[in-house]
């Protein structure tokens, strides 16, 4: 029997032009984003006469596009730039939707809005949040995860609650990256507290990120990935967990404080299945889809959960 072509897909297909709905949603967006006031409705709007014009020219296919961007860090955590710089390259690159996301810290947020204003860009208040997913919830066990939280433009509800969680989840940062230092110290591979502190800056929780540079800097690596294939990744020899609390908590946190909850980075996962099925349970509103480098695509993974 001979074997049945599969149809290849057409390539040049068009993408299938929104609702009114959709369109209305994408109006509201690019309004908040572009803050304007909207041109005269001409005769061609007619047809959608219910809608805002732009949004019913965006129904035909028409309309200009708001660049988002939803995952990034200044150097309140691991990122290079302040959130200002951060802000002012965003801008550059034509982004209009900027989410502030340093690890286990909104530090930077104010300082993220106030040069927003000056772009004319818009700043979503958030977080990225150390967690550990550990099915029997025993402390010091588990796997490292990440939860990004999504804010209004008047931050969290119960502010005090989620700051309470991320100095702890802070206060812990540093002695987790003491304990990295030690073993490294066994491994023959000695790297000072000064060194790291001062590549993190001042007042900033350290992480691996940090502890990866000064390899660098001290000859031990060629570059900040060999580190953490060699010593820090969660398998490497001088791994160490910090006080990182339970997925369920940061999830169920990030909701009693008003935000929306997102999996970062979930093709970086060990145990994907059972990480995504408890964080579905606990009430996990959304997950990223794309690495920032294009090389990963996440959405299989997504499709198929």
């Amino acid at each position: 029997m001979g074997s049945k072509k599969r149809a290849k897909p057409s390539r040049g297909k068009k993408r299938a032009r929104p609702c009114a709905d959709q369109a209305l949603a994408l109006e509201y967006v690019r309004a908040w984003a572009h803050p304007a006031p909207p041109p005269e409705p001409s005769t061609a709007d007619a047809g959608n006469s219910f809608l805002p014009p732009q949004a019913a020219r965006m129904a035909r296919g028409g309309g200009g596009n708001v660049l988002f961007e939803l995952h990034s860090h200044s150097k309140h955590s691991d990122g290079f730039l302040s959130p200002s710089a951060l802000v002012e390259r965003a801008h550059r690159n034509g982004v209009k939707v900027l989410a502030l996301t340093d690890h286990d810290t909104m530090a930077g947020i104010p300082e993220a809005m106030s040069a927003a204003r000056k772009f004319g860009m818009r700043i979503i208040p958030g977080v990225e949040i150390s967690a550990v997913h550990s099915p029997r919830q025993i402390p010091g066990s588990g796997e490292p995860v990440h939860i990004l939280a999504y804010y209004g433009m008047c931050g969290p509800s119960r502010f005090d609650e989620l700051d309470s969680m991320l100095l702890n989840i802070r206060d812990g940062r540093f002695l987790r990256a003491k304990n990295m230092l030690a073993k490294l110290n066994t491994l023959k591979v000695p790297i000072k507290w000064e060194h790291v502190m001062k590549i993190a800056g001042e007042g900033v929780a350290p992480g691996r990120p940090h502890i990866a540079r000064a390899l660098v800097e001290a000859g031990y690596v060629d570059n900040v990935r060999e580190a953490f294939n060699k010593y820090l990744g969660n398998d490497g020899p001088a791994y160490a967990t910090g006080s990182e609390p339970f997925i369920e908590t940061v999830v169920q946190m990030i909701s009693r404080t008003g935000g929306i909850s997102a999996l970062a980075h979930p093709w970086s996962l060990k145990n994907p299945d059972a990480v995504i099925r408890s964080l579905k349970s606990a009430g996990l509103d959304a997950m990223e889809v794309y690495r920032s480098d294009g090389k990963v695509d996440g959405t299989p993974l997504v499709l198929h959960k």
